[in-house]
């Protein structure tokens, strides 16, 4: 098994910090994607966090009231050694295909 550290990402808006309002995970619990994790409020508005991916949650920072600032540690997971890695693929280098025609549509009058 292997740990992933999930940051407080950024939020826009130019927001440097957020206030944990209330957990919605325990730690312990396993947890699937886009689960909520958290809600946090900004001086702009209040959201709810989802959870980048399944996982247990094995640890999480700043209990309700803290406030905890961009890039810092929200949310440690668990997950299997053959999930750590990279999301998604990487890309290949070949030339772009092309996906989409435009053609002028002609009357024929």
């Amino acid at each position: 098994m292997a740990e992933i550290s999930f940051p407080l990402p950024d939020l826009g808006e130019g927001l440097i910090e957020a206030t944990v309002l209330e957990w919605l995970v325990s730690e312990g619990e396993q947890v699937e994607r886009n689960h909520p994790l958290v809600e946090v409020e900004t001086t702009k508005s209040a959201v709810e966090l989802p959870s980048p991916q399944a996982g247990r949650v094995v640890k999480t920072y700043g209990k309700p009231g803290e406030t905890i600032k961009v890039g810092d540690p929200l949310v440690v997971f668990e997950v299997p050694d053959d999930t750590a890695g990279i999301v998604g693929t990487v890309p290949k280098e070949e030339a772009p295909r092309r996906r989409v025609r435009l053609s002028a549509v002609l009357d024929e009058d």
